[in-house]
């Protein structure tokens, strides 16, 4: 306890010294500034610099958001880019103000005359510099955080002060036995797993590219190298980044295996889907393109996510199926091991249409149909008879089951129809003849009056079904 107090004495002491230096620091510039000289005449030329510079980077900006708009077919990342440099035009004009300025007055006067007014200028390039470099973090809250601990340390390096503001995030620490975090390691391990990410992210967006081209590698096997190459180089740029730091994690094993074993029992059907996502890519029973079947459900796997399968139907909606329900349930491959599908259809026609000569009209009318193929001709098979019709059933094969079913089934109906038409093959339908019991006069019925019973020797009503002449 008197340890913990004397070390909570001694940071208080460390604190209390540092900020009375730095008041002490930031004071005597302002008195030097209260007086004439050069000192002085350089802080209002950066002021100057600074206003100017505001107005310029209005005036530009309106300019080139203008002239962009006047201009067409500009891929994405050249808009992207336009719009950084657009937000960053007052840094830019400042940049190429000041070091205008500062060569002048490297010229004309003394070079320590011009110190500030040099100091500003790289400020505002580095500043600049590491605006644009940031983009290349794609996580919001990453980027600005790099982005931040990147200006403040080039502003503390350039400053120099930065080695003093170094040991007092270093004295802001926290000590349990051997272990001990400070405040400077976290910002480098942040720093330091940032770069590391960026670094990741680059490498594995151009093995992924490389991997895809590979035509060698079947789709599935593509998906789980790409994932694979980014769980591992992640993963490494995590430890990577946690040991440069001097973090030992050996200390906290126990600690990651409670969590581990509490995390297990949470989330087991996330775990289940990830188990489920790595053996749908190894034994290649569904891969990217695919077209399935699961319930209600049809349409092409677009992507094979860790966790899910994106499923496009054929009106635009995209479901996102559980990699567990892939395994589990029923699925339907139309395209697994081959793209051969067979189709069938039902008709019927009268009976007084010659079936032999149905069947070959039948054929004759899928043959003339697109996507159908000739090589695996259509058949036609009677399959019974029927109340008011013979019933048929017309089977076909196609090779493109991503071109859709449902279109190439309406153009062989509407084959069928064209045909039978030409040929006066009759397609039968239910007929329902309604008769009349009692006279032909329209009779009123009040709400008191009793219905007209039916005569006696009145026929009953009769449903017919009888085929179309």
């Amino acid at each position: 306890m008197e340890n913990t107090t004397e070390k909570g004495a001694k940071f208080g002491l460390d604190l209390l010294e540092a900020i009375r230096i730095s008041a002490g620091t930031v004071q005597s510039f302002l008195v030097s500034l209260m007086q004439p000289g050069w000192r002085l005449y350089q802080v209002l030329i950066i002021l100057g610099l600074a206003v100017l510079c505001f107005g310029l980077h209005k005036f530009s900006g309106h300019l080139l958001q203008n002239w962009v708009r006047s201009r067409e077919g500009w891929k994405a990342w050249q808009l992207r880019m336009i719009v950084q440099i657009r937000r960053r035009l007052g840094l830019l004009w400042y940049a190429l103000l000041g070091w205008s300025v500062w060569l002048v007055m490297q010229e004309v006067t003394w070079p320590s005359r011009s110190y500030l007014i040099g100091l500003a200028a790289t400020l505002a390039t580095a500043w600049a510099f590491i605006g644009f470099s940031a983009r290349l973090v794609r996580n919001r809250f990453l980027r600005r955080a790099v982005t931040w601990g990147l200006w403040i340390y080039v502003t503390l390096f350039y400053l120099n002060i930065s080695d003093e503001v170094s040991l007092f995030l270093d004295r802001i620490a926290i000590s349990v036995g051997d272990f001990r975090l400070s405040m400077l390691t976290l910002i480098v391990a942040a720093v330091v797993i940032g770069t590391l990410f960026t670094l990741a992210r680059l490498v594995s967006n151009t093995t992924a590219a490389t991997i895809r081209k590979n035509e060698d590698i079947s789709p599935s096997m593509q998906v789980l190298a790409v994932k694979a190459v980014q769980i591992g180089l992640y993963g490494f740029a995590f430890f990577a980044g946690i040991k440069a730091v001097g973090i030992d994690l050996t200390g906290l094993a126990v600690l990651t295996g409670a969590i581990g074993v509490g995390l297990g029992f949470g989330l087991q059907k996330v775990i289940s889907n990830l188990v489920s996502g790595v053996i749908i890519l190894l034994d290649k029973s569904i891969k990217p393109g695919d077209v399935i079947s699961l319930g209600d459900t049809f349409g092409w796997i677009q992507t094979l996510g860790a966790r899910y399968a994106s499923v496009v139907t054929r009106d635009g909606k995209e479901y996102l199926i559980p990699n567990e329900d892939l395994i589990t349930g029923q699925v339907v491959n139309w395209s697994h091991s081959n793209d051969f599908v067979r189709l069938d259809i039902y008709f019927g026609t009268s009976y007084d249409d010659d079936p032999h000569e149905v069947r070959r009209l039948a054929i004759e009318a899928a043959k003339s149909a697109d996507r159908v193929l000739s090589h695996r001709p259509p058949v036609c098979h009677v399959v019974g008879f029927g109340d008011s019709s013979v019933d048929y059933i017309l089977r076909f094969w196609i090779k493109d089951p991503t071109g859709g079913l449902t279109n190439i089934r309406g153009n062989v109906y509407l084959a069928l129809w064209d045909i039978f038409k030409e040929n006066n093959i009759s397609i039968p339908f239910p007929q329902r003849e309604v008769r009349m019991l009692g006279g032909t006069g329209k009779q009123n019925f009040g709400d008191d009056a009793p219905a007209p019973e039916p005569e006696e020797d009145a026929p009953a009503e009769k449903d017919d079904k009888a085929p179309d002449t």
